[in-house]
């Protein structure tokens, strides 16, 4: 029997609401042991207030990472709770690079607020992302297989990140152009390696042995790659009224996002028009717009789209072969690249 998607929509928020229930005093007390002045910025970063410190709700993210590791384990037959120290890890350096990338990246807005930096300035969110990634390394120091994953993880998060911001650099189009193989092993890092590392969390402390935890990670990269395509077309063409962001945003920024890649990559006439959008600068609104559509004429949502759902066919067989009874674990993963924010 087929389950209807909103239906499966549904199963999906339900298993990540248990998680965060279950996750987020383990995150509080992690937090609680930093400096005040630290805590209170960790504290707008994850969501639990604004900037003058006051209590909010609503803004700590989706909490999907250490669903993913809470999931694996419960699929491996564990308890969640076995897992529950790599789902505070993950989701700790998730906070940690968003509070980085958007420095790098100098976006002001993420989840329909001020970024961190922001709100306090480079030098306290910089600061911040430090102390968050020294309480996730902390969560798992006594653990040395987990610590390993996390450890490949974060190698592999700051060498995808290098490579998306050397990409910045380079042209759009000639023999130095990004391909899309070298835009598949960034996202596969930047994206993948954290992924990769909650599903074999949850599979390592969940007790399951060691060719477990490699295959998630196969799957995560996989799954990673698929994630960051979708990410890259809400960049151009998500509503900033459910993303947070402003329209076109990555277009606006010039980043090498798949789209505009696979257009470039198609050939024709609008391919060429682009070129030479590209080429004269996104100098104004009327540029940028014309850039978004041509992108889309070109092909380039419609070949983003399809390469988006090759990578998760791949990530899901990989899933289904090893944890072959995650039908939660599996429905979230659909939903990271089935979503519209």
């Amino acid at each position: 029997m087929n389950v209807s998607r909103p239906l499966a929509a549904a199963g999906v928020t339900a298993a990540v609401e248990r998680s965060r229930r279950l996750l987020e005093p383990a995150l509080r007390e992690a937090v609680a042991g930093l400096h005040p002045w630290s805590a209170r910025m960790a504290g707008f970063a994850l969501g639990w207030s604004d900037a003058d410190g006051r209590p909010q709700t609503g803004d700590g993210g989706k909490g999907v990472r250490p669903a993913i590791v809470l999931l694996a384990a419960e699929a491996v037959g564990a308890d969640a709770a076995a897992a529950l120290p790599g789902a505070v890890a993950v989701e700790l350096v998730h906070a940690f690079s968003l509070a980085h990338d958007d420095i790098i990246d100098h976006d002001e807005r993420r989840r329909h607020r001020e970024t961190l930096w922001k709100a306090y300035g480079p030098g306290p969110a910089l600061l911040t992302g430090d102390a968050l990634l020294a309480l996730a390394v902390a969560q798992l120091a006594t653990v040395p297989e987990a610590m390993r994953l996390l450890s490949v993880a974060l190698t592999e998060l700051v060498h995808g990140q290098s490579a998306d911001m050397a990409f910045e650099n380079r042209p759009w189009r000639g023999p130095n152009a990004v391909t899309v193989e070298e835009y598949t092993r960034m996202a596969a890092g930047k994206t993948g390696g954290l992924l990769g590392a909650a599903a074999a969390l949850g599979v390592t402390l969940g007790g399951a042995p060691p060719e477990a935890a490699e295959a998630m990670g196969r799957m995560g990269r996989d799954l990673g790659v698929a994630f960051q395509i979708a990410d890259d077309v809400l960049g151009i063409w998500g509503d900033p009224a459910v993303t947070g962001k402003p329209v076109h945003s990555d277009l606006r920024r010039e980043k090498k996002t798949l789209p505009v890649l696979c257009a470039l990559a198609a050939g024709g006439t609008a391919a060429r028009e682009l070129s030479a959008v590209l080429a004269a600068g996104l100098e104004d609104e009327d540029a940028v717009r014309t850039a978004a559509r041509l992108v889309e004429e070109a092909g380039g949502r419609a070949a983003a789209g399809a390469l988006a759902a090759r990578h998760l066919s791949a990530a899901l067989r990989l899933l289904n072969a090893h944890l072959p009874g995650a039908a939660d674990l599996r429905a979230l993963c659909e939903s990271l690249v089935n979503r519209t924010h």
